[in-house]
């Protein structure tokens, strides 16, 4: 795994140095391939920032969403898609191309957008085995066009400071790191047990569709290849035989629901009647946001099932534990049963200790015994929320890397992301078989 920036620039953004003469009044046209709510969210921030922006098509099997989000932007008729792969087909219709379909098809939309010389935002799993990533990678250097996964967690204000400071040598030399990506009980529920991501044959593991940019920032912040590789987790709460006695197939008809913590009904409602991450999931689960399209969610969808009679199978807890070259080792907690929080992270080195929240940096200097406490200022979002300007962050980096010709403002490159993600298939590997895996 290579993971210093130099080398993403290098390898695969050469393309960029086109677009150095576009005029800054002239904007930067977008397409996007799946209008569910990552892709939504990328091309609303990507039409709100400072740097000019048109989004000229959109592919979305789902008519309401394609048309409301078409609409918002002005998309022409003729170049509103039910199928990506319609867009792609077509003569190229953009500068770029955000990608947000299903993971078992990124492979095949990077390539097919790739090959019609579309720049790409990809949305992260980068692909869903290491021979896809390889693939994607090679495209992109054949087509000669760039492409940026979304490691969102990169991009943020307190990522930017945690790097800058490790960077500079304020905690010495790291030894070891200790990472907890707290999912949350109730997200977790929504996604991973009832959601899309719930089963590995229908999307893939859990620490590669959940985790695969927490394993890309912890070598992001270590500035090191990963050497070895060892993993242990399960699928413990999720299960039939955990089923409090009386739970129904349904949150709507259970009698035990007013006192489960994962009740749909709760999360559901909540998020119809409330702002912030609830509302995301509820627009997620439901067709319309009305009481009407909710209640028949519930009582019809997948969002609507006992969370311990689903079909789930993916791991709700997971450790991976990571030997980086010169012999940092770092710690890696996955798990469903937290609140929905920030990650937090303790980050040892041989001066000092760096430990962080998503917001607030606190520095404690050996030599001095002092504590030094930053805040990154995100404005307090929760983990969820933009990933505390994650989000925001990595769509100004792209669009105006892309205007401006601008590589340099982009963290990571198809080669970079693919190493990343060898890693995180190595423990898998690792969990499944007991054994550690060595790079």
């Amino acid at each position: 795994m290579t993971v210093t920036h130099v080398d993403a620039t290098d390898q695969v953004f050469s393309n960029l140095s086109s677009h150095q003469g576009r005029p800054l009044d002239r904007p930067l046209t977008l397409a996007l391939a799946g209008a569910g709510a990552r892709g939504t969210g990328y091309a609303n921030l990507a039409a709100e920032g400072d740097t000019p922006v048109a989004l000229v098509a959109v592919a979305e099997p789902r008519t309401a969403r394609r048309d409301e989000l078409a609409d918002r932007h002005g998309v022409p008729a003729g170049h509103r898609y039910t199928d990506w792969r319609l867009m792609a087909a077509a003569p190229r219709l953009a500068d770029a191309v955000v990608i947000a379909v299903q993971d078992a098809q990124h492979v095949e939309a990077a390539e097919a957008f790739a090959a019609r010389g579309y720049d790409i935002l990809l949305e992260k799993p980068m692909a869903t085995d290491a021979e896809e990533c390889a693939r994607i990678a090679a495209a992109a250097e054949a087509a000669g066009v760039s492409v940026t996964v979304c490691h969102v967690m990169r991009y943020s204000p307190y990522s930017r400071k945690v790097k800058a400071l490790v960077d500079q040598g304020r905690i010495g030399d790291i030894v070891s790191v200790q990472h907890l990506e707290p999912v949350g009980y109730w997200h977790f529920a929504h996604s991973f047990v009832r959601g899309n991501w719930r089963r590995e044959d229908l999307s893939s593991f859990a620490l590669l569709t959940k985790s695969c940019h927490d394993i890309d920032w912890l070598g992001h912040i270590v500035g090191r290849p990963v050497e070895a590789v060892s993993s242990f987790g399960s699928l413990r709460h999720f299960r039939a035989e955990n089923a409090p006695q009386g739970a129904g197939e349904r949150c709507v008809s259970c009698a035990v629901e007013p006192d489960c913590p994962y009740s749909a009904r709760k999360l559901y409602q909540i998020g119809l009647r409330e702002g912030g991450v609830k509302r995301y999931f509820t627009r997620i689960a439901a067709e319309e946001m009305t009481e009407e399209s909710v209640e028949k969610a519930m009582a019809e969808g997948p969002y609507g099932r006992c969370v311990y009679r689903s079909d789930n199978d993916v791991v709700d807890h997971q450790v991976v534990n990571l030997q980086y070259e010169g012999g940092a080792t770092a710690s890696f907690t996955l798990t469903a049963f937290t609140p929905q929080e920030n990650r937090h992270t303790k980050i040892f080195g041989t001066r000092g200790q760096l430990t962080g929240d998503g917001r607030t940096i606190e520095i404690y200097d050996f030599t001095t015994d002092e504590r030094t406490v930053i805040d990154t200022d995100n404005g307090g979002s929760s983990g969820a929320e933009g990933h505390g300007g994650g989000d925001a962050g990595l769509v100004d980096a792209f669009v105006r890397a892309h205007h401006e010709g601008r590589p340099d403002l982009l963290l990571t490159g198809a080669r970079e992301s693919r190493d990343s993600h060898r890693v995180v298939f190595a423990a898998e590997r690792a969990r499944v078989t007991g054994q550690v895996v060595r790079l």
